[in-house]
């Protein structure tokens, strides 16, 4: 009896250590699994970075709508030059021909071989493309142009036909510089929103509140949520 009575205290003290250790068990089993937050998404960096790569290839049209440009310029430099050549050339030939041809008997054939002038010397003008195919096409079809002209009389009108096409030249040259400034500012722009873009993604903070919300959710159950209120 003596050692039945002295060993209840050692009895009561290791049940109270088991009751200790199963309370403090279910207490854990109450706490959230994890308490370390998720990583933030990293869809904002792959998002700045599509927008980067983007911006590179856009800045490599840009480079190449710019060189574009840039030879449009010279293209347009280089019609003016070649206008204000035909013109000064057409105003000396004009002026050289100014006076009236004396009038004679035309030989039997001149009309023949003033045409062949015409049309050798036009043909000859647009193989160094001072003429274009469609101003050929009317001399040898004689629309606006009189073959029986004698060849000092034909060479300033063929000098004002070159000076046309070379001004028409120059028009259209203006016209490809226009379109291709154009393109090149448009490509510029696109750099630029690109880049902006990309910038401001990469200095975005990630939306972090909706996603701690969302993982506190994920960790109590329904019942859970009962129990605690």
């Amino acid at each position: 009896m003596q050692s039945f009575v002295s060993a209840v205290p050692q009895a009561a003290a290791i049940w109270l250590i088991i009751l200790l250790v199963l309370a403090v068990a279910v207490a854990t089993a109450k706490v959230p699994r994890a308490l370390t937050p998720p990583e933030p998404d990293d869809g904002e960096n792959r998002y700045a970075t599509e927008l980067e790569t983007a911006a590179r290839a856009a800045a490599a049209t840009a480079g190449r709508r710019r060189a574009e440009w840039m030879a449009a310029q010279e293209d347009v430099e280089a019609a003016w030059t070649a206008y204000e050549e035909a013109d000064e050339l057409a105003r000396r030939i004009s002026a050289a021909t100014a006076f009236p041809l004396m009038s004679r008997r035309r030989k039997p054939g001149d009309n023949v071989d003033r045409q062949r002038y015409l049309h050798r010397a036009a043909s000859e003008l647009c193989r160094t493309h001072d003429l274009s195919i469609a101003q050929l096409n009317d001399v040898f079809a004689h629309r606006g142009w009189n073959p029986r002209l004698h060849p000092v009389q034909q060479e300033p009108v063929l000098r004002n036909a070159v000076r046309e096409f070379r001004l028409e030249a120059y028009r259209k040259a203006v016209e490809r510089e226009q379109a291709a400034w154009r393109g090149a500012e448009a490509a510029a722009e696109t750099v630029r929103d690109l880049r902006a873009e990309a910038a401001a993604a990469r200095l975005r903070d990630p939306a972090t509140e909706p996603v701690d919300q969302h993982w506190w959710a994920e960790q109590w159950t329904p019942a859970e949520l009962t129990a605690a209120a």
